[in-house]
C-alpha cells in the first residue's frame, strides 16, 4: 500500500542525462528527444525537466519562444500532450540581473521573461522554472588587476549586486505569476557560482527584496555540499515552507551521478520535506556529456545514451540509471511513510 502511494507521487527526470540544449529548430534531434521521452514514460516518470539554453546573439527572444512552440507541437503530436515539463534556466554574463548598469538589467529582465514564456509553452499552467537565474552561472568577479575576489571581499562585493537585482525580480515575479509559472531560485555550490550558494542566501535575498511570489529549489546534492548540517537544513526547509517558497525539490547524488546507492541522507531529507511538500520530485543526473564533462570535470564514465551512443558492455545505460533512480526514490518515500 505504501509503495502504491509512493508511485502516485509526481517524479520527473532531468534531461541533463542527455543534453543541455534541446535544439528546438533541429527536427532530427526532436525525434531523438521523442524516443527518450517514450522510454522514460514507459519506465514510470510522469514529467521532465529541460534546460533552456541561451540562443545565438543574433536571434531575438521572440524567435526563441516561437521555436519552442514548434517543439511543443512536435511533442504533442508524438503523444506527449499531457506529459508535464519544467525548465532549468541560468542567467549569463550578458543577461545579468545583478549588473550595476540599468540597461543591462533591463536586458536581463527581457531574457528572463522570455524563459518564463518558454516554460509556460512547454509546461502549461502551474509549472516551474528553476535554476541559478539570480547571478550569472559560472562567472566569478575579478579586480581591475585581474585578481579573484574571495571570502569576505566577495561577500561585500555581492551585496550591491543582490540589491540591484531586487526591482528586476519583483517585476519578473509579477510576470511569472500572471503566466502561472512558479519561480524557484536554485543555490548551487561555490565552485560553480559566487552566489547564492546556500538555501538561506536565496531566502535572504527574497525576503530583503520583498518578493513574496518567488521561491527556491532545494537540491539534495547542493545541500550536502553546502556542508551546513541537519539543524540548518531543518531550519531552511521550515523557513521556506512557512513562506510558501519551497517550489521544487531535486534528488541528486553528491557527485551528480547515479542516485542508487549514493550518499543521499534520505531519512534527514525526507523527514523534513515530505510533511510540507506535495510538489514533484526531480531526479537529476548529470551525464558525462558536453558541456558537463569539462565544466564539471567529469572523471566517471558516461552512461551511454540509447540511440545516441554505442552500447558498452558492463556500463549502465542512461535508461538503466533512470530506472534504478526511480525505484530507489519510490522505495525511500514508501519507507518514510511507514
Amino acid at each position: 500500500m505504501k509503495m502504491e502511494e509512493a508511485r502516485r507521487r509526481d517524479i520527473y527526470f532531468s534531461f541533463f542525462m542527455f543534453t543541455a540544449d534541446l535544439r528546438p529548430n533541429d527536427a532530427g534531434y526532436t525525434q531523438v528527444l521523442v524516443k527518450h521521452l517514450t522510454a522514460l514514460t514507459e519506465i514510470g516518470y510522469t514529467g521532465f525537466d529541460v534546460h533552456i539554453a541561451p540562443g545565438p546573439a543574433h536571434v531575438g527572444h521572440h524567435a526563441e519562444v516561437e521555436s519552442y512552440i514548434s517543439l511543443k507541437r512536435a511533442f504533442d503530436g508524438a503523444g506527449f500532450r499531457d506529459v508535464k515539463f519544467t525548465t532549468n534556466v541560468g542567467t549569463t554574463r550578458t543577461f545579468d540581473p545583478t549588473s550595476s548598469y540599468e540597461e543591462q538589467r533591463k536586458q536581463a529582465l527581457s531574457y528572463l521573461k522570455s524563459r518564463v514564456d518558454i516554460t509556460s509553452v512547454l509546461g502549461g499552467e502551474n509549472t516551474i522554472m528553476s535554476g541559478p537565474f539570480l547571478y550569472p552561472y559560472g562567472i566569478f568577479p575579478l579586480t581591475d588587476d585581474g585578481e579573484g575576489i574571495w571570502s569576505d571581499a566577495l561577500q561585500d562585493w555581492m551585496k550591491p549586486r543582490y540589491a540591484a537585482a531586487a526591482s528586476i525580480f519583483r517585476e519578473l515575479a509579477q510576470y511569472s505569476a500572471e503566466k502561472r509559472v512558479k519561480l524557484a531560485i536554485e543555490p548551487v555550490k561555490n565552485w560553480e557560482t559566487p552566489g547564492p550558494t546556500m538555501v538561506s542566501e536565496a531566502l535572504d535575498f527574497l525576503e530583503s527584496a520583498d518578493i513574496p511570489v518567488c521561491g527556491v529549489t532545494i537540491d539534495t546534492a547542493q545541500v550536502v555540499m553546502e556542508s551546513q548540517g541537519p539543524a540548518i537544513f531543518r531550519k531552511n526547509v521550515a523557513r521556506a515552507a512557512k513562506q510558501s517558497r519551497l517550489n521544487y525539490v531535486h534528488i541528486s547524488a553528491p557527485d551528480r551521478g547515479a542516485v542508487r546507492d549514493s550518499w543521499i541522507p534520505w531519512e534527514i531529507m525526507l523527514d523534513e520535506i515530505e510533511p510540507v511538500y506535495s510538489g514533484p520530485y526531480l531526479v537529476e543526473v548529470f551525464n558525462a556529456i558536453a558541456p558537463f564533462e569539462s565544466s564539471m570535470r567529469m572523471t566517471r564514465r558516461r552512461f551511454w545514451r540509447p540511440g545516441e551512443d554505442a552500447p558498452e558492455a558492463d556500463v549502465d545505460s542512461a535508461y538503466d540509471v533512470a530506472r534504478a533512480a526511480l525505484r530507489t526514490l519510490e522505495e525511500q518515500i514508501a519507507s518514510h511513510r511507514r
